[in-house]
């Protein structure tokens, strides 16, 4: 599985730093929703879905936590810790969102409004897709 992680500039100065987001710049898609998780419990993992169809990027603002992604045929863990860097989602592919840090502050940036229908929450129904089974 080919793992995206984009790099976006940093300016700052001794005042701190600063970084733009730009869709179709250094996002590659068009912007229709943006959420955030702040205060996750400890131990807590979340996610657990794929999706048919949406794009994402996650970025950790502040904090760290980590992303299991499974493309139905390799599992590869991904550390989230910089807030100059986001992790790009493709299509059908599982995720799960652990690790979190007491101060961890994740967005998400996605190419779609909210749409359930998009959703894939049963692991083995998104293996038999992933795989074409019926």
């Amino acid at each position: 599985m080919d793992i995206k992680l984009i790099q976006f500039q940093s300016h700052g100065d001794e005042r701190g730093a600063l970084v733009s987001l730009e869709e179709s710049k250094n996002i590659p898609f068009e912007i229709k929703r943006v959420y955030y998780m702040f205060n996750t419990i400890q131990d807590v993992r979340r996610g657990f879905h794929a999706h048919q169809k949406l794009k994402q990027l996650a970025i950790v603002v502040k904090g760290s936590c980590r992303f299991m992604l499974d493309d139905g045929k390799e599992k590869i863990e991904v550390p989230l810790d910089n807030p100059s860097q986001g992790l790009f989602i493709d299509s059908l592919v599982w995720r799960e969102i652990f690790d979190f840090s007491d101060d961890c502050v994740l967005v998400v940036l996605a190419d779609e409004i909210y749409d359930e229908t998009d959703y894939i929450r049963n692991y083995d129904e998104f293996i038999k897709l992933v795989n074409n089974d019926s």
